[in-house]
């Protein structure tokens, strides 16, 4: 009976450190892929305008409206007006 308990504990530790090293490249694989993509927004390519706008209503009577976040890519000529 004491055999069985320790085996059963030995498999629970087993599985959590799996599943904590799984965890840790997730992880990882997402703060690359989060400082690849600002970098690559950092630095653009030529002829390439990027565009953020933040949108809120005129109307604020009722708190937190939600405004809207846009992002554009513009390609092309980058003195072009929007």
């Amino acid at each position: 009976m004491r055999y069985r308990a320790l085996k059963i504990l030995r498999a629970r530790r087993n599985a959590r450190r799996k599943r904590n090293q799984v965890i840790k490249w997730m992880k990882y694989l997402i703060s690359c892929i989060i400082i690849g993509l600002l970098f690559l927004f950092a630095v653009g390519c030529n002829g390439v305008k990027h565009v953020i706008s933040i949108e809120e209503p005129t109307d604020h009577t009722q708190g937190d409206d939600g405004g809207k976040l846009k992002y554009k890519l513009i390609f092309g000529d980058v003195n072009q007006k929007e």
